[in-house]
């Protein structure tokens, strides 16, 4: 199907904001209207509700031109983000459980049509109510620079907790799941749900930014050397980090016994997030008694999304859906 950024518009809402929460637009940022009209929705995300992030600008300010949500190329892959905003599938036969959905792409873009909508889909099988997270790139000129897409995931589970009532959601299964780079987005979010990292915008940020479960597919973990050849870190923290910066950013520092219970899966010859990676949040999650599972496939290599059917890889899904039932996020 041929994917046109502002096709696909026909039967969707429009999508507006207000002027509230342009408070926390940075004093010396420059003056411009918040977003409004229409948001362009990927292939297979027909009938999805579309919800935006922030009452009004995002913190910091700077960014793209908000006069578009987004570009997307004909495969869904997003960049200029210029209206953060989640994309909700909602399943059939709901269970009141729900997962934030970060696709990768290096921080350079988002694979919202490889590693998103195709994982959404599958969650609303299991009768998850999905929501792919459209998360800010920072380096699109923001002025929270390596901290908006942390503000924006932060808010994201936030968002969804503080109206689950809405969605027929149990606050108390809200999940995250990430990929590649969301993997390391969905990481950070889990071991440091209770860093600020801006102030909040409205009563929607009473509650708390904690995942109960999280799921972290070939998911970029560490920006220490030798595991820091990744786009994720070159974006981050550049190419000459201080260690300050590396810490800040890696995950596996910031593990406590309140991150959530993990599930981690990665393929043993992966070229990107070399398996070290899952290694070691396997490690630092084990080192203070978190519950977590993870499951090394020999052949794969990165980016597999749901795995090619046949491949060792496929199996990932499946043994997510066992581990979480175990957990009682599933249920029914």
């Amino acid at each position: 199907m041929v994917l046109d950024r502002r096709g696909l518009l026909t039967g969707f809402a429009a999508l507006s904001v207000g002027r509230a929460g342009t408070e926390a637009v940075a004093q010396d940022a420059p003056h411009r209207e918040p977003p409004s009209g229409p948001v362009p929705l990927p292939a297979g995300a027909a009938g999805a509700e579309v919800i935006p992030l922030w009452p009004g600008l995002p913190p910091g300010g700077g960014g793209p031109d908000p006069s578009d949500p987004f570009d997307q190329s004909r495969e869904g892959v997003v960049t200029a983000v210029a209206r953060p905003c989640l994309i909700a599938l909602r399943p059939a036969r709901p269970n009141g459980a729900a997962v934030v959905v970060a696709a990768g792409g290096g921080y350079r873009r988002i694979d919202v049509g490889h590693e998103g909508v195709p994982v959404a889909q599958w969650l609303t099988s299991l009768g998850i109510t999905a929501f792919v997270l459209v998360y800010r790139l920072p380096g699109e000129g923001w002025g929270a620079a390596a901290d908006a897409p942390f503000q924006d995931a932060q808010r994201a589970l936030r968002l969804v907790r503080a109206r689950a009532g809405r969605y027929g959601l149990d606050p108390a299964r809200i999940g995250g799941m990430g990929f590649s780079a969301g993997g390391h987005l969905m990481g950070w979010a889990s071991a440091c749900f209770g860093k600020t990292v801006y102030e909040p915008v409205d009563e929607d940020d009473a509650v708390s930014a904690r995942p109960d479960l999280s799921a972290l597919i070939y998911p970029v973990i560490t920006l220490k050397a030798p595991f820091d050849r990744t786009s994720s870190r070159r974006v981050l923290v550049g190419e000459r980090p201080t260690p300050v910066a590396t810490a800040t950013y890696s995950v596996e520092p910031h593990v406590r016994d309140t991150t959530p219970p993990t599930f981690l899966t990665q393929a043993a010859d992966d070229p990107v997030a070399v398996v070290d990676n899952c290694l070691l949040m396997f490690s630092a999650l084990r080192a203070v008694d978190v519950p977590t599972e993870m499951h090394l496939f020999e052949k794969g290599g990165h980016g597999f999304n749901l795995g090619v059917p046949g491949s060792p890889a496929a199996a990932w899904p499946g043994l997510f859906a066992t581990w979480a039932r175990r957990r009682g996020f599933l249920r029914g």
